[in-house]
C-alpha cells in the first residue's frame, strides 16, 4: 500500500541535540469496545478484552506524519483522513506547545505510522476510536510522554470527531479502560464505574458493515418526554448495577428506546438474536455502538457461552453469517506493548 504524508505546519515539533535512536519503534495497543452500551447513547461505553488495534510509530528524516500502512485496503491512505495519523498529528501539535524544551532546537519532526487493524471495519466495536487512541499513545510515548492523559484523549478525540462524529463514548474507554460514564465532552468530564467481577460480555459480529454516519442519520431529531424519562431511568439502573456489583439489576435495564428502535431495521437478524440471547439467560442485549455488532451481558462464563451460541444460531437461522466471542471489560485501556529503545 502506497504511503502518504501529512506535513505538520503549526509550530512544528523539532528534534534537537537529544534525538532518540532512529531505529526506535514504539507499538501501542488500544482495545475495542462498546459505545452507547444499551440506553447510554453517547454517554456510556466500555472497553472489551481481546481484539484491538495497534499502531507502530518511529522517527524518520522527512518532516511530517507519514502513513506507511493504513491497516486495511478500505481505509484511507491520506493521513488527513486516517484516524491514527490525525491523532498523531494532534499529539505533535500539542507537544510543540507544552514540551519541556528537550526538543526545542533542530529540524522539524518526522514520524512514520503503521496501523494494525484487529477490529472489524464499520463493525460497531470501536475500530476508529481504537486506531485514534493507539496512534495518540504511540506517538506520545515516542516523544517521551510529553502529554498528559487528557491531552492524549483530546488528540484522539480530534481524530474521532473528524472520521466518525463528535462523541467520546468509545475514545475514553479505549484510553482509560473500564466502563466510562461521560458527563461532558468538551471539556471532558467522565467517571470510571466499578466492574463486577462476574460480568461477562458477549459480542456477536454479523457478516455486514454499517457506517456510523448511516446509523446516526436514522436517529430521531426529537424525543418524547416519556421516552426520555424511561431512557434516563434505564441508564441510572445500569449505573446502579455496576456500582453495587448486583448484576441482577441489569435485567430490564438494558432498554434502549431511542437508538435501537431506529437502527434495528438496518440490521437483519438482530431482533431474533436479541430474543435468543434473553431466552438463553442474558441479563440484557442491545446493539453494540452504531452496529452491526450486538452485545449481551451475562453473569459468569457458563451463561455467556450459552448466550453466545444462541445468538450466533439465531443469526444463522435468519440467513446471516455471524461470529461471536465471550469477553470481559478491559480495565487496562491503551498501553505501549513494545518499545525498541
Amino acid at each position: 500500500m502506497r504511503s502518504q504524508s501529512l506535513v505538520v505546519t503549526s509550530r512544528p515539533f523539532t528534534l534537537g541535540d537529544h534525538s532518540p535512536p532512529p531505529t526506535r519503534i514504539v507499538r501501542a495497543f488500544a482495545p475495542g469496545g462498546i459505545g452507547n452500551l444499551g440506553p447510554g447513547l453517547d454517554i456510556l461505553g466500555c472497553a472489551v478484552t481481546g481484539l484491538g488495534d495497534t499502531v507502530d510509530a518511529r522517527f524518520v528524516e522527512a518532516p511530517g506524519i507519514h502513513l506507511e500502512d493504513a491497516g486495511h485496503p478500505d481505509l484511507p491512505t491520506d493521513p488527513s483522513r486516517n484516524a491514527a495519523t490525525i491523532a498523531a498529528s494532534e499529539v505533535i501539535r500539542r507537544a510543540s506547545a507544552v514540551g519541556d524544551g528537550r526538543w526545542a532546537m533542530g529540524k522539524p519532526i518526522g514520524i512514520a505510522i503503521r496501523v494494525g487493524k484487529g477490529l472489524p471495519l464499520s463493525g460497531g466495536q470501536g475500530g476508529s476510536a481504537a486506531s485514534a487512541v493507539a496512534g495518540a499513545v504511540a506517538v506520545n510515548a515516542l516523544l517521551g510522554g510529553q502529554l498528559g492523559q487528557l491531552d492524549v484523549l483530546a488528540s484522539a478525540f480530534a481524530a474521532e470527531r473528524t472520521v466518525s462524529g463528535r462523541h467520546i463514548d468509545n475514545i475514553a474507554p479505549a484510553l482509560f479502560g473500564g466502563i466510562v460514564l461521560i458527563r461532558s465532552v468538551e471539556p471532558f468530564v467522565g467517571d470510571r464505574l466499578p466492574v463486577p467481577p462476574a460480568l461477562r460480555i458477549v459480542l456477536v459480529h454479523p457478516a455486514m458493515q454499517l457506517r456510523t454516519a448511516e446509523a446516526r442519520a436514522v436517529l430521531p431529531s426529537t424525543i418524547d418526554l416519556q421516552v426520555a424519562l424511561a431512557q434516563a431511568g434505564a441508564v441510572a439502573a445500569m449505573v446502579a448495577a455496576f456500582c453495587t456489583g448486583d448484576l441482577s439489576r441489569l435485567r430490564g435495564a438494558v432498554d434502549d428506546r431511542i437508538a435501537e428502535p431506529a437502527r434495528a431495521p438496518l440490521l437483519p437478524g438482530f431482533d431474533a438474536a436479541k430474543r435468543a440471547a434473553l431466552a438463553a439467560g442474558a441479563l440484557g442485549c442491545s446493539i453494540s455502538g452504531a452496529g452491526p455488532s450486538s452485545f449481551a451481558f451475562a453473569d459468569g462464563d457458563g451463561m455467556a457461552r450459552a448466550v453466545c451460541d444462541a445468538m450466533v444460531a439465531a443469526y444463522r437461522d435468519a440467513g446471516v453469517s455471524a461470529s461471536g466471542r465471550v469477553a470481559e471489560v478491559d480495565q487496562l485501556g491503551a498501553r505501549v506493548i513494545e518499545d525498541s529503545q
